[in-house]
Parts: structure tokens; sequence; C-alpha cells
């Protein structure tokens, strides 16, 4: 395997714009990529459209949701050759400063990397985030919404080293702008070429984890924005997907994978903590409810995290441990009984400080809540959330879609313009599943994705590649 990164003196290459071109491709039945027309409906189905939405009641009884953990789109799908994928591999390294201060300087580039657990886990705090994506640890936020200030995406390397100042340049830019060849990925790139990818699927929040997994199954992060004891105590007074589906009699089970390290994410909030305790089982008792056709109509399942020897793909956790993990899952449900009733959603909750040459677009705030930070070197910083966080990997399984398709950006229901996904558009998605009203203005304003799953199974879903340990 390759285990160097170029370092090349060539700057500029960093995209500017948010919206790429929204084109797709897929791969055939025998693996040979084509050109897709349809950018955005495969079926000929309008997303949020009565259609779509019967089609997508008809044929969807079950829901298994997944959030693994800290990874950008370019660290673990940058390697992926062809497919529509907007990433390194497909577009050419992209080089970044290792001092931002320095913008002609030293140059470290994307390349590939052999790490299946980086040691040193990269600062995905708020401020952070801020750093990496625009160089400032504050940027002025009228400034930001104005366009006068842009996210540059330069400042990933610097921020290692600031936060790990006895590494070499060369280890820093290895763990933070490093990416996974195919096969070190092989679970993954099967689910690539035979199910749905996202290529523009942002985080909640420029932040850390439980602010964005809140936000994926609450529609905001009511005013989090670190892993604050609110969320080790049930101390959280909103509604959540959970409260949601119980008032709809809806059944639900959160496998909780956490082995105790923490709460599952269900039971960040005191209502599940006062009435539905119960719904939250062992991951363990997934695979044996799949294989009886008993899941409930959604399964969200909590992986374990965060150190070596787990499985959420969590930076100092192994790649290849989630990658068992998800073939794990999927298998249990494709030989289950529920398979050709079930939607599978893969994704991540929060891109963990790894380089995305992507910016993070402007987002619709979810309510008026805001959150204070002070940075390492003292600034103070307010996140409004009214941009997204960072790129991450997210793929749509199921036996309704086309295999190998690639979306691209959706629409946004409330203005009909082109609106990255994220995980509010499960959310979106969900309501228009089981008829709910969206729980904020960021879920308002969310694509829906109920327009990929089309009226008929596509194929028999494969068996998936045996992950190795590298």
């Amino acid at each position: 395997m390759k285990t160097g990164i170029a370092a090349a003196a060539v700057a500029g290459l960093l995209a500017t714009s948010a919206l790429a071109s929204p084109t797709s491709t897929h791969s055939d039945w025998n693996g040979n990529e084509s050109s897709n027309k349809h950018t955005s409906a495969p079926w000929g189905y309008k997303a949020g459209s009565p259609q779509s939405v019967a089609n997508m009641k008809k044929q969807i009884k079950n829901v298994v949701w997944i959030l693994l953990e800290n990874r950008s789109f370019d660290n673990i799908l940058g390697g992926v050759r062809g497919r529509g994928l907007d990433n390194p591999t497909n577009n050419g390294d992209y080089c970044i400063p290792q001092n931002v201060s320095q913008p002609q300087g030293k140059q470290w580039c994307t390349g590939n990397k052999d790490f299946d657990s980086v040691l040193h886990d990269p600062d995905h705090s708020v401020t952070g985030n801020n750093f990496e994506f625009f160089g400032q640890f504050a940027p002025n936020n009228a400034d930001v919404a104005s366009g006068k200030v842009t996210a540059t995406q330069k400042g990933f390397v610097d921020k290692q080293l600031r936060s790990y100042p006895s590494i070499t340049p060369d280890l820093a830019a290895k763990e933070v702008m490093g990416y996974y060849t195919e096969d070190e990925i092989p679970v993954l790139v099967n689910l690539i070429d035979n199910f749905v990818t996202f290529n523009y699927w942002f985080s909640c929040v420029p932040g850390p984890t439980n602010p964005n997994r809140l936000c994926a199954v609450s529609g905001t992060a009511d005013g989090h924005g670190k892993n604050d004891n609110d969320f080790d105590v049930s101390a959280i007074n909103i509604n959540s997907i959970f409260q949601q589906a119980s008032s709809k009699n809806i059944s639900w089970l959160n496998y909780d994978g956490t082995n105790g390290a923490f709460l599952p994410d269900s039971l960040f909030f005191n209502w599940t903590a006062a009435n539905a305790k119960s719904n939250v089982v062992p991951v363990e008792n997934f695979f044996q409810d799949a294989y009886l056709g008993q899941l409930p109509q959604l399964s969200y399942i909590n992986p374990s995290c965060c150190g070596l020897n787990t499985n959420s793909m969590h930076p100092n956790g192994n790649v290849s441990y989630g990658e068992i993990f998800v073939k794990q899952i999927y298998e249990a449900l494709r030989n289950g009984p529920q398979w050709e009733e079930s939607l599978l959603l893969l994704t991540y909750d929060e891109t963990g400080g790894f380089f995305d040459h992507v910016p993070s677009p402007a987002a619709v705030r979810p309510d008026n809540k805001t959150y204070t930070e002070k940075a390492k070197d003292g600034e103070s910083y307010t996140l409004t959330y009214d941009r997204y966080g960072g790129r991450m990997p997210t793929f749509l399984i199921s036996p309704y879609v086309l295999p190998g398709f690639v979306e691209n950006y959706g629409v946004n229901p409330a203005t009909g313009k082109p609106e990255p996904y994220s995980a509010t558009s499960v959310l979106k998605t969900l309501g228009l599943l089981w008829d709910f009203e969206d729980f904020t203005p960021r879920v308002s304003n969310s694509p829906s994705f109920d327009h990929l799953l089309g009226p008929f199974p596509e194929w028999k879903a494969p068996q998936l590649a045996v992950p190795k340990t590298f």
C-alpha cells in the first residue's frame, strides 16, 4: 500500500464555490461507468411530490439509520476512482500551505494514506473548524454571510501542527490530508457501485460530535457547540425523532453499541430517559431482529467509539472495524425477510477535522440560539448555526435505488433552489414517510430523498467484500 503523501509547491487548486455542477454517473451491472442524464430524478419522480411520497410509503416499511464518526468525504472516499465522485483522485490532488500566514510557502497535498487508526485526533471544535476552513479562529459572521470572507479550506495542516506541536509536518499532513485506497475500503466501494452515494452531504454543525448528533435527530443543536455535560445526564429538553415516532405510534429501537462508554443518542433527551428507556437495547439485538424479521419501523444504531478496537471509524478507532460493522449490519438486513421493504441510511456525524476541498454552504438557522467558544488563541467566537459543517460520505441502501447512482444537490422544498443534503434531510424524508411536521426551519429547508426510491426492486442485492485490516 502507498504510505507517502505528495508534497509540492502547488497552490490555487482549491474549489471556491460550494455548488458544483450537478452531473451524475453510475455503473451498470457489469461495472462499466456510463453517463446518467437523470441528475436528481433517476425514476422521474420530483422530491416531495405526491407521486414520490406515495411510492415511498408503498415500498418502505422499515428504516435503519447508522451514524458513524468523524470522517470527511475526501478522507474516506478520496481514493475512489471515477463513479462520478467529486474527490481528489478524480479532480487532481489538492495542495494547501503548511502555515496559513505563508500561503506561498511549503505546500502539502492530498494523497494515499495507510492509517487504519489515526494517532493524533484532529481538532473538530467549532473554532478548530473555523481555522481549518477560513484560516482564522473567529471569522466575522457578517463578512462570511456577505461573501467578504470565504472558506479556502487551507488551514488543516497548520491546525494539526498547532494541536500537536511535537509531530512533524509530514505526519501532520498525512493524518489530515490523506485518503484511503479502494483496497482499504472495499465495503464502501461495493456500496458505491450497488446503491446511491451522495456527493454533497454536509454535517449539521461546523463542530464536534454530540451537537451534530443532536441536530441529526432533532433538527437543531439547541445552542450546544461542544460535548457538554447535558449529553451525559439526559438533560436535552426538545423534541426528537424518538419522541415524535412514539407520538405517531411508529415503533422504534435505539440499538446501542456504546458499551456504556457514554449515552446513546436517544438518551440525550430527558423524554427518553423518563418514558422510553426500554427502547434502548444492545446492538447485538439488531442482528437477531433482522434475521427474524422483527425490526421496528425505525432502527437507530449507535456504533462503538472512540479508541482502538471500536467500529465507528472514529479517527483513533479502526476504519477496518467500521467496514466490518457496516458489512454485518447490511448483510443481516439483506438476508432477513424485511429487506424488500427497507431503507438503510449510512452516514457520519461530522468531519472530524479531516480535509475536504468543498467549502461548507450557508444554511437556514434552526432557531435563534447561539453558542460562544473561546479559541486556543484566546479569541471569542459566537456560532449562529447559519452554515453547514463539513462534507461527509453518505449512502442510501435499498433494493429500490438505482445501482451506482451518484446524487448531487437536492432541491430546497421551501425555495425550489439547489440545496445540499444533511442529516436534517433524514428528518424531512421521515416526516413525509410518517406524516409529521417539520421540527425546525432547518428541516423545512432540507431536501428530501424520497425521489431516489423506485417503484420496484432494481436487482438482487450483492454480498459485500470482506474488509482487511491494514
